[in-house]
């Protein structure tokens, strides 16, 4: 087995190439160092730190395929907001329930996934060799403490989709014959536990406040890994199973509530573009806690996939688009009353596909509707709202308190507070509160994690197909085990040391 792994990395290093090969990310002896004594020198001073860190920073904004993209598609389609939209076999798999090892979908996002922890590890693991004085001890954290909340974020992601994932905190070595025995497990990692997953992005983000050097909330650039963005993810992450504590999750709200975040006035002014349509309306608002930004000449490539691009009318708009609103849905904001949220988040064209309504009067997702909006991925009405449900679901539960919050996301949207009937007893004020969530957050890729993290994902997905008349028919029952994805087949087949989740 040490000769094959030998003799297939030395092929590999001769006949590989690379069509996006990126020299800002990848080791190179002309841009990052050279060799001496057989040990890498990764940067060689602060030049090559601060080069580096484009990559770490612009992680988000340049892999809209599976922080973006893929993540409304899963966490949408895949349950009752959406339908997959078009007639792609890579799609359609999420909305009937069908999904295999083999899907192209997940697939790239497991190995787009891993490479940005790489893109951290590597400096993570590498920073403390370079000896320019320049590089002070304040910088190094810094950049140390961004490269943590890239790290946490992505493992958080992979975690909440996969269950059982690599947690890979180091840089493989060189592989040679007497160094095989230490390298092996850094390039053919076995899986971790869902909950050792979650204890590595723990360690990460309380690292990260701990750390002095840690960037703050910077109310101009809200693109930043700062100590905010780690507060979030940590009030994410004490919200789930693995590692619960309701009280924690309060913690994290209220010290982003002490940062300076809130909710804006018009919920409009999150997607909205300019009175011309030429920009987005608002970026950095004070509801924002990280986004990317998007300018003409350099504007996100995902509008086209879900609508259309209002600066560029026609562009890309010959083919059937990604995650189509659903009736279930539509239905809800109808129920409610709820036409504020309700014309932000969904737009009907006319089109020349009838996938799943009338091509005269088709509707769209509306969330991203330009090439230079921003993309949120994380903002304060989902802390609000973790906190309600941590007040209703907790050890001791604040039934008027959580009330009160979802009172305000609603007045916001122009609705009245709750009727009596959804504040009766915590049953109903739960069910309140996923109604208000689904409203709130609708095409921001978080119902699938929702119905998963509060157990109702099964009873919700199983039933929905009989009340919504336009879903694809429902190829097999959702199962517990189907609250994970499967793990890709090629990554299977490539490292021995994965194995496949159960169901799959």
């Amino acid at each position: 087995m040490k000769n094959y792994i030998l003799l297939a990395v030395s092929l590999f290093a001769l006949g590989s190439c690379s069509l996006d090969y990126d020299p800002v990310s990848d080791y190179s002896d002309v841009s990052e160092g050279v060799q001496e004594a057989s040990a890498d020198i990764v940067f060689k001073d602060k030049e090559s730190i601060d080069s580096y860190m484009v990559s770490i920073r612009d992680a988000f904004k340049n892999s809209q395929e599976h922080w973006y993209l893929d993540r409304i598609l899963e966490g949408d389609a895949h349950a009752d907001n959406a339908y997959g939209g078009t007639t792609g076999a890579e799609v359609i798999p999420f909305e009937t329930n069908s999904l295999d090892g083999a899907n192209s979908v997940i697939s790239r996002d497991w190995d787009n996934f891993l490479a940005t922890v790489a893109v951290a590890n590597k400096l993570i693991c590498h920073i403390d060799d370079v000896s320019d004085q320049v590089l002070s001890p304040a910088l190094k954290g810094q950049y140390v403490a961004e490269a943590k909340v890239l790290r946490a974020m992505t493992l958080f992601d992979m975690v909440r989709l996969w269950g059982n994932i690599p947690v890979i905190t180091t840089v493989a070595g060189t592989i040679t014959s007497e160094t095989i025995e230490d390298v092996y497990g850094s390039y053919f990692p076995s899986q971790s536990t869902p909950k050792e997953a979650y204890q590595q992005i723990e360690a990460d983000l309380l690292a990260v406040l701990d750390n002095q050097y840690a960037l703050t909330n910077d109310v101009d650039d809200k693109t930043k890994l700062t100590k905010s963005v780690a507060r979030m993810l940590l009030a994410k992450v004490y919200a789930e199973a693995p590692l619960r504590d309701y009280a924690k999750v309060i913690k994290y709200v209220d010290e982003l509530t002490a940062d300076g975040f809130s909710l804006v006035s018009q919920y409009g002014d999150l997607f909205e573009m300019n009175d011309a349509q030429t920009d987005a309306k608002y970026r950095n608002t004070s509801e924002s806690i990280y986004e990317a930004h998007f300018t003409t000449g350099n504007g996100n490539w995902v509008t086209w996939m879900f609508g259309r691009n209002l600066i560029n009318w026609d562009e890309n708009f010959t083919w059937a688009k990604w995650v189509t609103p659903s009736r279930d849905l539509i239905n809800l904001f109808a129920k409610e009353g709820d036409t504020q949220r309700y014309t932000q988040s969904i737009v009907y064209y006319s089109c020349s596909w009838s996938n799943y309504y009338s091509s005269s009067n088709y509707p769209f997702m509306y969330k991203i509707r330009s090439s230079v909006n921003s993309i949120i991925k994380y903002r304060y009405a989902d802390a609000l709202l973790l906190k309600a449900e941590a007040l209703i679901m907790g050890e001791s539960p604040n039934l008027p308190a959580a009330e009160a919050i979802i009172n305000q996301i609603r007045n916001r949207a122009g609705l009245s507070d709750l009727p009596a009937s959804a504040t009766a007893d915590q049953a109903a004020l739960l069910q309140a509160y996923m109604d208000e969530r689904r409203m709130e957050l609708c095409f921001e890729g978080q119902r699938w994690f929702d119905l998963v993290r509060l157990g109702k994902m099964t009873d919700v997905m199983n039933k929905v197909y009989a009340n919504d008349s336009g879903r694809l028919p429902q190829r097999q029952p959702f199962r517990e085990i189907n609250e994970i994805l499967p793990i890709p087949q090629m990554a299977i087949d490539s490292n021995p040391n994965l194995v496949q989740n159960p169901g799959y």
